[in-house]
């Protein structure tokens, strides 16, 4: 079983910048990757980014590419999502996600374990 933990959300104004964490408080292996999802009200939750622990490869959607960066620490077993340049479409509750495999994905049902979320709202 594994626990996630996020944090980093707040409230902020268009153009600033935000950075969520997303730490393993149980044990894991570093086999696996490591993804952002986000949902707004009343809207799916739709994917923002993700990583393979092992080779470091980055996948984002196309309307955070560019501003946002996700990358991990492995000595914390931490998982970050650098939030620049945000946008009011930006608001959601984001949550991060652990897929039991190597390979990113941008898939919602790839992924095993679940964060609680962490809520940004970016005002313009």
């Amino acid at each position: 079983q594994v626990q996630l933990v996020e944090s980093g959300g707040g409230l902020v104004q268009a153009g600033d910048s935000l950075r969520l964490s997303c730490t393993a408080s149980s044990r894991t292996f570093g086999s696996h990757a490591m993804g952002w999802f986000r949902q707004a009200p009343g809207k799916e939750r739709e994917f923002v980014a993700a990583i393979s622990w092992i080779t470091e490869s980055t996948y984002y959607s196309d309307s955070v590419k560019g501003r946002f960066t996700i990358f991990r620490d492995n000595v914390k077993n931490t998982v970050y999502l650098q939030m620049n340049s945000l946008k009011p479409e930006d608001t959601a509750v984001y949550s991060c996600a652990y897929r039991q495999w190597n390979s990113p994905s941008i898939h919602e049902y790839d992924y095993d374990y679940w964060g609680q979320g962490t809520q940004v709202t970016v005002s313009s």
